[in-house]
């Protein structure tokens, strides 16, 4: 059964010291997640100055991947619900020094986004939030003409047999992953408030990467 939202800021929160050693250790099986990251990161077509928000930043992950679109002038906000995350991502912004990231601390679903901004991207994190419609149709609003909503996350493999779609939900279970949330599609809200620039499948059919435009 998919997490309530009480349960994903429960997990989260238990889960916020340790979660840079578990994302890597996904590495051993394969899960390239940081290149996974990197080429969504990559997908928003930013440039130098640029406003970008992440929803669902987590610790930071993405942080050094968005500051070298955006550059030292380019602003990030990094909006997450569960604070023991983003004291994570505070120390990763404060060991590095960047004076551009902001963080916000609150649901994505009613999350105020700024107007005319340059980017949006989510990683492994969307497909959690029940209400994903909500929060793709509040931010194609707030995008600029052109920009980008990038999500790259999971979904149920078409051409996988069920014993390995179960193992592979028995793998990422600790992050929140369950057989439910194969039933949310939030390219088909991209789709839906956007124009889809981009869908493309990522390992094996386990992950996606979607890019609308705004129109």
């Amino acid at each position: 059964m998919a997490l309530d939202k009480r349960s994903i800021a429960l997990l989260y929160r238990k889960r916020a010291k340790r979660y840079n050693f578990s994302a890597n250790a996904y590495y051993l099986l394969g899960f390239m997640e940081f290149a996974y990251r990197n080429i969504g990161v990559e997908a928003l077509n930013l440039k130098k100055g640029d406003t970008v928000v992440e929803i669902g930043c987590g610790t930071g992950l993405n942080f050094s991947l968005l500051r070298k679109q955006v550059g030292p002038n380019g602003n990030i906000i990094g909006v997450d619900l569960t604070p023991e995350m983003l004291e994570e991502a505070d120390k990763r912004i404060r060991r590095n020094g960047w004076q551009n990231v902001t963080l916000v601390q609150t649901d994505a679903a009613v999350y105020p986004f700024p107007e005319q901004i340059d980017g949006i991207i989510s990683t492994f994190a969307l497909t959690l939030v029940p209400e994903y419609n909500r929060i793709i149709q509040k931010g194609a609003a707030a995008l600029s003409l052109g920009a980008r909503f990038v999500i790259v996350d999971f979904k149920k493999p078409d051409k996988w047999p069920m014993w390995m779609i179960k193992l592979f939900v028995t793998l990422t279970r600790p992050f929140g992953v369950s057989l439910d949330i194969a039933n949310r599609h939030p390219w088909e809200s991209i789709d839906r408030y956007m124009t889809t620039a981009k869908f493309r499948e990522l390992y094996f059919g386990a992950l996606y990467l979607c890019v609308g435009e705004a129109i």
